[in-house]
């Protein structure tokens, strides 16, 4: 139930059209993250005004609340949340590093402390399966560990990197059969571990492709580590990925580091950082971010970004939104993430017509010149 084209190349820079069973999808794109199976402050309407045509579900947390079985009665998440699009869901392995004070990791799988009451709970690839299934997401992701870049303060070395890689690698085996077994007829997609180190990304995206899978993911960036080992990696991760198969760069990341991604040859994204900023009153433009919770927007009648065409840009001022963040009313916080979404998509929509016209490099410059002048 996958079909992925590339139509248009620029460089590493692809555009693409992936084919799922609940819908089309074009590439690059990136995926609202609605971790409890909503994104926060934004209806099914609201999100295809912004232009969302893809969205990302927490497996861990959707299995805890509202559970697996309240979820199959609908006939998986699509039923539940009204959502009609295509879904992608997180398969539990970046609760492995976030969630690593709550957890012990064994070769069956993983340990936890409930962070909602302390029940105790198990994850195995096969159990991260079977809920993936029941959630009927349209994008299943393999039960992998996230290998983190430190841990109390000290960076791990290359053995620990190479044993958290092939530990994700024997997962990633038992994923895919426990996926075939459950009869899923969606896509699953591998994930590439080897934290900051090229032999072990090679190593372990050769391996994956062996396995065979619909398409490829890099995981284990955005954990901590400098912003300059994350682009070494991605640089030289990204191009060595199944040429004719989507990529997905897990988790990240700012407009700049989303941009660097389609420049290297990424084809998806998601990160919660447009939403939980916009929460926070932080919003992007097209000439950098503001903070609009500072009193010099008290009384600015300026939109968000004069450049944008969003609901919140057409509508209301600097001065209105800075209030209603001020006095903590919901819609300050709706109005926000509306703007940091729409800025978002807007960048990937202009990619994909800027890669299609063969102009993506003189884009990049031009914006990311822009971002840098600051507001």
């Amino acid at each position: 139930m996958l079909d992925f084209t590339v139509s248009h190349r620029d460089g590493e820079a692809r555009r693409g059209l992936l084919r799922l069973r609940h819908g089309e999808v074009h590439t690059p794109i990136f995926m609202p993250v609605g971790t409890y199976g909503a994104v926060k402050g934004m209806s099914p309407s609201a999100l295809e005004e912004v232009g969302a045509q893809i969205i990302l579900g927490n497996t861990f947390h959707l299995w805890l609340r509202p559970g697996t079985e309240v979820i199959e009665k609908f006939g998986g998440l699509h039923g539940f949340n009204g959502w009609n699009g295509p879904i992608l869901t997180d398969s539990g392995g970046f609760q492995v590093w976030s969630l690593a004070a709550l957890r012990n990791i064994s070769e069956e799988g993983v340990r936890f402390a409930s962070p909602i009451n302390g029940d105790r709970l198990f994850l195995t690839p096969e159990t991260s399966m079977q809920i993936q299934t029941a959630l009927n997401a349209d994008v299943v992701m393999i039960f992998d560990e996230c290998t983190p870049y430190e841990i109390k303060g000290r960076i791990i070395e290359k053995d620990e990197a190479a044993a958290s890689m092939q530990r994700s690698l024997r997962w990633a085996r038992r994923s895919k059969s426990a996926f075939e077994a459950l009869n899923n007829n969606n896509a699953l997609f591998g994930i590439v571990q080897g934290g900051m180190h090229e032999d072990l990304r090679l190593e372990s995206a050769q391996a994956l492709d062996d396995i065979g899978f619909h398409g490829y993911a890099i995981g284990g960036l955005s954990v901590g580590e400098p912003k300059a080992d994350m682009q070494r990696v991605l640089a030289f991760t990204a191009p060595r990925l199944a040429p004719h198969k989507p990529r997905y760069l897990m988790g990240v990341g700012t407009p700049e580091d989303v941009v660097e991604g389609v420049h290297q040859g990424v084809d998806m994204f998601d990160c919660v950082m447009p939403t939980r900023n916009a929460r926070n009153g932080s919003l992007f433009t097209g000439r950098g971010d503001l903070r609009l919770r500072n009193a010099r927007y008290r009384d600015d009648s300026s939109a968000i970004d004069p450049e944008c065409r969003c609901y919140c840009c057409r509508n209301f001022s600097r001065a209105y939104v800075h209030h209603l963040q001020r006095v903590d009313e919901m819609l300050g916080a709706q109005l926000a993430t509306i703007h940091n979404l729409h800025f978002y998509l807007d960048i990937m929509r202009q990619m994909r017509e800027a890669i299609e016209a063969g102009c993506f490099q003189r884009w990049r410059e031009d914006f990311l010149k822009k971002r840098a002048e600051g507001v």
